[in-house]
C-alpha cells in the first residue's frame, strides 16, 4: 500500500471527535488516516506520547512539533490487529509487543513479533482479553535474541538478577574483545498486571496502584493519575494542593537527582561523591518525612488535592535545609568537574546521538542531555510552573558527562522552586473532599514530568465512577532502547557507569 505524506496536524484532528473525552481532543480515524499519522511520525513531523489499547481498539498519544498541538487517535480493531506503527516508527516497537501480550491484539507486518512481558510464566495467556487463554505452557517460553554473526564475537549474558541492589532485567552483550559490539536488553520481569488490576477500580485504589508503578517517581505518577482523573471530572483542585504537589515533585526530583550523581560517580570508583551525595538525599528523605509524614511521599497525592499539609515548623526547617544544599552544590560541582578520574571516565562515554534521542521523543535527563529541550511542566505545561521560574540542564553533548551536569542544573533549578513555592504558598484548604459522579463516561489525560521525564496518563471512567481503562507510560518506554545504540563502541566495564546515568525504571516499563 501507497502512504502519502500528509500534515501531522491535520490528520491527528480528523475522524469522529469523541464526545466524553476531555483535556486533549481523541478522535476515532480510519486505516487511511492512522497510517498518515504514522508516516507524520517517521518524517519527524511530531513525537509518539504513548501507544496502548483496551481490547477493542488501539489509541495513540502524539504532539505535533512545530504547533505543540495534543490529541489522541483511535483506531478500532474489529479483527484484532492494526497497522503497525513501529513498522514505520521503531519508538513503538515495544509498546506495539505489550499490546499483543496484554490483550492479543497485533501489530500489522510488525519487524519484531517477539513477546515483550509474557515470559511464559503467568499461566495465560492474553491476560487483558475479553477471554484469556489458558492455553499457556508452565515452563518459560524460549526467547530468540537478534542475531550478531563476525569473526572474534562472543556474547556475555548479564542478568536478570544483579549484583547490585537494582531490578531485574537481562542484558545480552555481545562484544567484541571488551568492546561492545551490540546490547539488547530484555525486561519483563517485574510485570505487575496493572493495566488490568486498575479495570473496574475505584478511583481510590486507582490512585494507589498509580503510586506504585515506579517507587521511585510515586509522586509524579500520582499527579499524573489525579490529573488525568480532575480533567476527565472537570474537577477543581484548591490552589494550596496545586502548590503542595509541585512542593512534594520537587522535593522527590531532588532526592533522586542526588542519589543519581553519587550512584553515576560510584561506579566510575569515585566513592567519595556518593557519601557526600547520600547525605543530601537522606537529609531531604527526612524533610519529606517532617513536612508530609512519608519519606518517600508515597499516597500524599489524591484526587482533587493532597493528603498531607505542611506545618509553618516544618517549612523554615525545609528552607533551612534549602540553604545549606544551595552552599554546598558548588563545592560537589567543583569536586565532580575537577576531579580528573571522573572526567576521565565520563566524558566522551555513552554518547546517545541527537538525531536518535529527536526520533524516540526521548524526555528527561537523557534527552535534555542530547539537546532535546523538552520539559512536561513547560509543554504542555500545568499549574502552577506557569507562575514559577526555573531553567533547563544546558549541557548537550549526549554522554555520562553531560547527563551529570544536566542533573547539577536540574538540582539548582529545584532547589530555587522549593523557595518560590514556599515563599508565595497559599492558604486555604488542601484537598476537594467532593468527587463529582461523572452521570456518564468520561476521559482524561494529564502529562507530568518526572524526574526521569514525561509520564503520561489517560483514564476513562465509568458512568458509575469506576475506572474502566487506565494507561500509565513512564518515560523509560523511550529511553531504554537508546541505552542499546548508547554502548556501543564502549567497552563492557563502561556499561554500570552509562546505565546508572540514564537510570530507567524497570518497574515502570514492566506495568
Amino acid at each position: 500500500m501507497a502512504l502519502e505524506t500528509t500534515e501531522l496536524k491535520e490528520s491527528m484532528f480528523r475522524g469522529d471527535p469523541v464526545a466524553h473525552a476531555r483535556g486533549w481532543p481523541r478522535h476515532v480515524v480510519d486505516r487511511a488516516t492512522w497510517l498518515e499519522i504514522v508516516v507524520g511520525l517517521a518524517e519527524g513531523q511530531g513525537d509518539l506520547l504513548g501507544l496502548w489499547s483496551d481490547g477493542e481498539a488501539v489509541h495513540m498519544a502524539v504532539m505535533e512539533r512545530a504547533a505543540r498541538g495534543f490529541a489522541i487517535v483511535t483506531l478500532e480493531c474489529p479483527d484484532k490487529s492494526y497497522p503497525s506503527v513501529g513498522r514505520l516508527h521503531p519508538p513503538a516497537l515495544r509498546l506495539e509487543r505489550a499490546i499483543r501480550d496484554i490483550y492479543g491484539v497485533e501489530a500489522e507486518e510488525s519487524p519484531d513479533a517477539r513477546r515483550w512481558l509474557d515470559h511464559g510464566r503467568w499461566g495465560v495467556r492474553r491476560p487483558g482479553a475479553a477471554a484469556p487463554s489458558t492455553d499457556a505452557p508452565n515452563m518459560a517460553d524460549s526467547y530468540e535474541f537478534l542475531p550478531v554473526e563476525g569473526a572474534g564475537l562472543h556474547q556475555i549474558p548479564v542478568g536478570p538478577v544483579h549484583a547490585g541492589i537494582i531490578e531485574p532485567g537481562h542484558f545480552r552483550f555481545t562484544a567484541n574483545g571488551e568492546l561492545v559490539v551490540r546490547l539488547e536488553e530484555r525486561l519483563g520481569y517485574t510485570h505487575k498486571g496493572v493495566e488490568t488490576l486498575m479495570a473496574g477500580a475505584t478511583l481510590a485504589r486507582g490512585a494507589r496502584l498509580a503510586g506504585r508503578v515506579s517507587g521511585d517517581s510515586t509522586v509524579a505518577y500520582a499527579i499524573a493519575f489525579a490529573g488525568a482523573v480532575e480533567s476527565a471530572l472537570e474537577m477543581k483542585v484548591p490552589r494550596r494542593a496545586v502548590y503542595l504537589r509541585a512542593l512534594m515533585a520537587e522535593l522527590e526530583r531532588l532526592a533522586n537527582h542526588f542519589g543519581d550523581i553519587g550512584a553515576i560517580c560510584n561506579d566510575a570508583a569515585f566513592a567519595l561523591m556518593n557519601a557526600h551525595c547520600g547525605v543530601v538525599r537522606e537529609r531531604f528523605l527526612r524533610a519529606n518525612r517532617q513536612c508530609f509524614g512519608h519519606r518517600l511521599l508515597m499516597d500524599r497525592v489524591t484526587i482533587g488535592g493532597v493528603t498531607a499539609d505542611v506545618t509553618p515548623g516544618a517549612q523554615n526547617q525545609l528552607r533551612k535545609l534549602v540553604e545549606e544544599t544551595k552552599a554546598l552544590v558548588p563545592r560537589l560541582i567543583e569536586l565532580f568537574g575537577d576531579t580528573t578520574s571522573l572526567q576521565d571516565r565520563t566524558v566522551g562515554t555513552g554518547h546517545a546521538s541527537s538525531e536518535l534521542v529527536s526520533k524516540f521523543g526521548c524526555g528527561g535527563v537523557v534527552g535534555r542531555a542530547s539537546g532535546r529541550a523538552f520539559d512536561a511542566r513547560r509543554t504542555p505545561g500545568y499549574a502552577p510552573y506557569e507562575e514559577l521560574s526555573f531553567t533547563l540542564g544546558a549541557s548537550t553533548e549526549g554522554d555520562v558527562d553531560a547527563r551529570v551536569w544536566v542533573r547539577f542544573d536540574e538540582v539548582r533549578s529545584s532547589l530555587s522552586l522549593v523557595e518560590q513555592i514556599l515563599d508565595i504558598l497559599p492558604g486555604g484548604e488542601w484537598k476537594n473532599e467532593a468527587v463529582p459522579a461523572p452521570g456518564a463516561m468520561r476521559e482524561g489525560v494529564a502529562l507530568v514530568e518526572g524526574f526521569r521525564g514525561d509520564i503520561l496518563a489517560w483514564v476513562r471512567i465509568g458512568a458509575d465512577g469506576m475506572l474502566e481503562r487506565c494507561q500509565l507510560r513512564d518515560p523509560s518506554w523511550f529511553q531504554w532502547p537508546l541505552l542499546e545504540a548508547a554502548i556501543e563502541r564502549n567497552i563492557v566495564a563502561d556499561f554500570p557507569l552509562l546505565n546508572k546515568s540514564f537510570n530507567c525504571s524497570y518497574s515502570g516499563t514492566d506495568l
